[in-house]
C-alpha cells in the first residue's frame, strides 16, 4: 500500500515523537522468495508449476503479497495523526461498517467483514473519518488475527488520538470456518475491544453498542 495516495496524507508525521511507538518490526517483503516457495507449493500438491496455466503464479502470487500484505510495512496508526480541532465536541464520532479484508495466520486463509469504530474526542481532537477507514485497512493487511486486529485498532486510536473513550467492533466470516474443517458458510466471527469511558460507564458503552450495531 502506498500511504501517498492520500493527499491529505502529512510525509512529516512519518516521524515518531514522545509517547508515540513505532509497529514496523516486519521485513521486506522479499519477492523472489514468494516466488520461489510458491512453485514448491505447486510441486508439493503435484502439481506442474511450468504448465501453460500455473507458469506465471509464482510471480502473481508475489506481487499480491505486496498487497495483501502491506500493512506489515508501515505503522497505520500514522493515519490518525491527521487531525482537527473542533472546540467543546464530547460527543460520540462513530464510523460503521468499514469493509475490509485480511489473512489468517493460521491456515494462510482469507476472513472478510466489517469493522465499526466509536470514539468521543477530548477537549475537541478529532480525525478525518477516512483516516479511520485507513487505519483498519492497514491492520487488516498483515497475517491477522481478529480478536488482535480489533485490539490494534482501538490500541492505535488511544495512542494517536488519546480520547475519552474507544468502542471498535469487528464482524467476519472465516474462509478457514467456511471452505475447511466444520464447513460452517455464513457462521459470523464478532469481536470487540473497549477502551477509557467505554469500560468504565456501562450506560455509555451500550449506546455505543446500540449505534455500531453490535
Amino acid at each position: 500500500m502506498d500511504v501517498r495516495d492520500d493527499e491529505d496524507y502529512d510525509e512529516a508525521s512519518q516521524t515518531e515523537g514522545p509517547g508515540r511507538v513505532s509497529e514496523l518490526s516486519y521485513g521486506a517483503i522479499d519477492k523472489p522468495r514468494i516466488e520461489a516457495a510458491v512453485r514448491e507449493f505447486l510441486l508439493g500438491i503435484g502439481e506442474d508449476p511450468d504448465r501453460p496455466g500455473l507458469a506465471g503464479t509464482p510471480d502473481r502470487v508475489a506481487r499480491a503479497c505486496e498487497e495483501i500484505f502491506g500493512g506489515t510495512q508501515e505503522d497505520p496508526g500514522r493515519y490518525l495523526r491527521k487531525q482537527f480541532h473542533e472546540p467543546g465536541n464530547e460527543e460520540m464520532v462513530v464510523v460503521r461498517d468499514i469493509p475490509f479484508s485480511s489473512m489468517c495466520e493460521h491456515h494462510l486463509l482469507p476472513f472478510i467483514g466489517k469493522a465499526s469504530v466509536c470514539y468521543i474526542p477530548r477537549d475537541g481532537r478529532i480525525t478525518g473519518l477516512s483516516k479511520i477507514a485507513r487505519c483498519v485497512t492497514g491492520y487488516a493487511h498483515r497475517p491477522q488475527l481478529q480478536e488482535r486486529l480489533t485490539s490494534q485498532i482501538a490500541d492505535a486510536m488511544v495512542r494517536e488520538l488519546d480520547p475519552l473513550g474507544v468502542l471498535v467492533g469487528i464482524q467476519a466470516e472465516h474462509t478457514c470456518m467456511t471452505i475447511r474443517g466444520v464447513r460452517a458458510p455464513g457462521a459470523q466471527t464478532v469481536t470487540s475491544a473497549v477502551r477509557g469511558v467505554f469500560k468504565r460507564d456501562i450506560k455509555t458503552r451500550g449506546e455505543a453498542l446500540r449505534l455500531l450495531g453490535l
